[in-house]
């Protein structure tokens, strides 16, 4: 990925330089240049952009702040007061407080909807004629896969929007404009940076209409992320490919060890044939990704007891960095949701979250079997999916 190779005019930097600028001189009385302000426009971040925009295949992407910031974008942008939005049961937590408390102060509609069965989703979508369509596939944390394309043919017959989150994946794995989506978000913090050291956002347009008015809003929204984090994305950017390669070898590696582990009573990685969305993800993947969770039978004594166990995985929120983290999504990255919605989403407090970083496999695989071991209890039997 060679986006803003050799392309200083005065030094004749290989890597671009940082323009760490907060304004930019008029070239004269009532002629602005291209960037004037940079909260308005930075041409670091404007870099990074059109380097996102070109591995997502879309017009253009507006970098902000942070992931949340992403998916607040297109909502702010696009929605009018009542519009319906149908969005994931079982999404991010952050995103389900997000449209929960957008909804309590009556601005948009939320409807949740189990994607994960195509015909239901596709019916329900066609019934509530939503000005949006919200997808997260996989699903954070259960790895539940959405059939993207028929579910963006239905939202497109009832005129709506669709908006695929592709953070856990990267466009090198899925490729959510080429099956029907118009917006792609990242949490740029987490495969696309890489190394736990940026919190960033991008929203990807597929036209140049949305991208224009993703650009204006970010803007008066001042959320716009600084030309200094975007300088280290693009340096992440530079070893996606390498990094997401060691990260999916390990994760399949990893999910095939635990498949007959004692301790569990389920196991979600869609790279196995007996996931539920194996064959879907199987047709609209490049790969399976590098995250899983997995159910401890004990339930949440059993997932305290192992996360004390665990020597090589980090207890910590994100993903996606060359680290391995484990987290408990019921009381981390969930913990916003009601115990009403974990249910309905199926997040248990025996659920564990992993997010597989690029160290040697065998090395992760020894720890986590390990601690796995301290944690069996005295029934065994495992459902893996």
């Amino acid at each position: 990925m060679r986006a803003g190779i050799e392309t200083d005019p005065t030094h004749g930097a290989v890597v671009p330089p940082i323009y760490n600028s907060t304004n930019y001189t008029f070239a004269a009385f009532g002629e602005p240049r291209e960037f004037d302000y940079t909260r308005s426009g930075n041409p670091t971040r404007a870099l990074l952009g059109e380097a996102i925009a070109d591995l997502e295949g879309g017009a253009g992407a507006t970098i902000v702040a942070t992931g949340m910031a992403a998916i607040s974008l297109p909502i702010l942008a696009l929605l009018a007061p009542g519009d319906v939005v149908a969005y994931p049961h079982d999404c991010y937590g952050g995103t389900w407080r997000l449209f929960e408390q957008l909804a309590a102060k009556g601005h948009f509609r939320f409807e949740a909807v189990d994607f994960s069965d195509t015909d239901a989703a596709t019916a329900r979508v066609r019934e509530l004629q939503p000005k949006l369509v919200w997808l997260e596939t996989p699903s954070n944390p259960l790895l539940r896969i959405t059939d993207i394309a028929p579910i963006a043919d239905a939202a497109h017959e009832v005129n709506a929007l669709v908006a695929v989150d592709n953070t856990f994946l990267t466009p090198l794995v899925q490729r959510p404009f080429e099956l029907g989506a118009d917006i792609v978000v990242h949490s740029v913090t987490k495969y696309l940076n890489g190394h736990s050291d940026v919190v960033q956002g991008a929203t990807v347009a597929k036209t140049k209409e949305h991208h224009e008015q993703f650009i204006w809003w970010a803007n008066v929204l001042g959320i716009t992320a600084s030309p200094v984090d975007a300088h280290s994305v693009l340096r992440g950017l530079r070893t996606l490919e390498v990094r997401v390669e060691r990260h999916q070898r390990n994760a399949a590696q990893l999910a095939a060890a635990l498949v007959d582990h004692p301790a569990l009573s389920a196991l979600h990685f869609p790279g196995l044939a007996t996931h539920p969305g194996h064959e879907i993800a199987a047709r609209q993947q490049h790969g399976f990704g590098a995250m899983l969770s997995f159910e401890l039978r004990g339930g949440e004594e059993a997932a305290r007891r192992f996360t004390e166990r665990v020597r090589l995985f980090s207890l910590a929120e994100s993903l996606g960095g060359t680290e391995s983290l484990i987290a408990h999504p019921a009381t981390m990255t969930h913990a916003s949701m009601t115990p009403q919605a974990q249910a309905a989403a199926g997040i248990t407090g025996g659920l564990i979250r992993v997010s597989v970083g690029i160290e040697p496999i065998d090395d992760l695989s020894l720890d986590l079997v390990g601690a796995l071991d301290a944690v069996v209890p005295a029934e065994a039997g495992q459902s893996v999916y």
